[in-house]
């Protein structure tokens, strides 16, 4: 869940949250899932493929919030669960302000969306040098997620609406820099009464025969464009017996409950690095590129790039195998010290999903890994 991208470099504080996010253009008691109608089968969503040639980026678009419709493209990030978005071109001008929304009460209701009094903060950075800080509220609002060829439509979704984001110094960042559409099980923020925000996929039911959850394709390398291509049906919405069956050739790893947090997707594993072996658990995490990080407490230095043509393998403990090689542009990996650095996971980013497939089982808790 730690975001490191050419612009701008992003690091897990609050819990296991780790996002960053660009544009295109503790829990209320938990909330009951209210979602739109069943559909007969599987839904495919499409993803935003782009490449800046430095980074790659998967963004999912939403195309409503409440009664607005809106053009936003989010990052689509396997390493966070909630979706958080901007207020600006959201909730009118006179709500926002620098010290938070503007209204009374214990919530109200703007544009179809339900701004409660609840506010929260996340915060991201590499050290405490370079803090940022995202300030926002608890919301509710019927939400619209996917653009051509398939949406889905949740009815009342919980996430989190920011009015400022600011850096170390106190500098606003513009509107929107942090938009994110989390969809791990875990709970990425939360708030005083015990609410919080998790994967909007979640509050999706498939229907009858189908099993809540959602399975991502392998994304290849072709469609990625630095203008960004939109791919059909890269998401699977809703689970086939087929597809948890033991003969689907996923590997199946067990999610661990942390009390407050949710099922966080982090898979116990062995990493070997050019003849060195470290047990890890690891994130599997599309919102981090275009680096890799392997946490080994022998380390030498808190960071240290792995030079061109390491051989890196990983096997996690259900026996999922998967393995590359650097080079000097592609499969990028540091290597941290977790002591030095405070890092508590490693992390596999963008680049291994695009020659594998990856699942989330939400009924039963369960993270599948496929070789393509």
């Amino acid at each position: 869940m730690r975001k490191k991208y050419a612009f701008q470099h992003l690091l897990f504080i609050l819990f296991s949250l780790l996002v960053v996010t660009i544009t295109s253009c503790k829990k209320d008691k938990p909330v009951t899932p209210i979602v739109t109608t069943s559909t007969p089968g599987p839904v495919k969503l499409g993803l935003f493929e782009s490449d800046s040639s430095i980074y790659k980026l998967l963004l999912i678009g939403v195309t409503k919030v409440g009664s607005q419709t809106v053009d936003y493209d989010f990052i689509f990030d396997t390493g966070s669960g909630g979706m958080v978005i901007d207020a600006d071109k959201i909730l009118p001008a006179s709500m926002i302000t620098n010290t938070g929304f503007n209204f009374a009460g214990d919530s109200t209701v703007v544009n179809g969306i339900t701004i409660t009094s609840l506010t929260s903060t996340v915060t991201y950075g590499d050290d405490n040098n370079s803090i940022n800080t995202v300030y926002g509220n608890l919301a509710y609002a019927s939400v619209t997620v996917g653009v051509q060829n398939g949406n889905i439509t949740i009815k009342r979704l919980p996430f989190f609406i920011y009015y400022k984001a600011v850096n170390s110094k106190g500098k606003n960042y513009g509107p929107h820099e942090f938009d994110t559409f989390g969809v791990s099980e875990e709970y990425d923020i939360s708030f005083s009464n015990s609410a919080y925000i998790t994967s909007p996929f979640s509050y999706f039911d498939p229907g009858t025969g189908l099993t809540r959850g959602f399975k991502i394709a392998a994304l290849g390398t072709s469609n990625f464009s630095r203008g960004g291509t939109f791919v059909p049906d890269v998401i699977t919405l809703g689970l086939t017996a087929s597809d948890l069956s033991s003969s689907s050739g996923f590997t199946m790893s067990q999610l661990r409950s942390n009390p407050g947090e949710g099922y966080a997707p982090f898979i116990p594993t062995t990493i070997t690095y050019n003849n060195n072996t470290v047990s890890t658990e690891v994130l599997f995490d599309t919102g981090t590129e275009p680096y890799s990080y392997i946490e080994d407490n022998k380390a030498v230095s808190t960071l240290s790039l792995l030079p061109q043509s390491s051989s890196i393998s990983i096997t996690t403990n259900s026996g999922f195998n998967y393995s590359y090689t650097t080079s000097l542009a592609d499969n990028l990996t540091y290597l941290e010290n977790p002591v030095k650095s405070g890092a508590q996971f490693s992390i596999l980013g963008l680049e291994f999903f695009l020659t594998n497939e990856y699942m989330l089982d939400f009924t039963n808790h369960r993270l599948g890994l496929k070789n393509n």
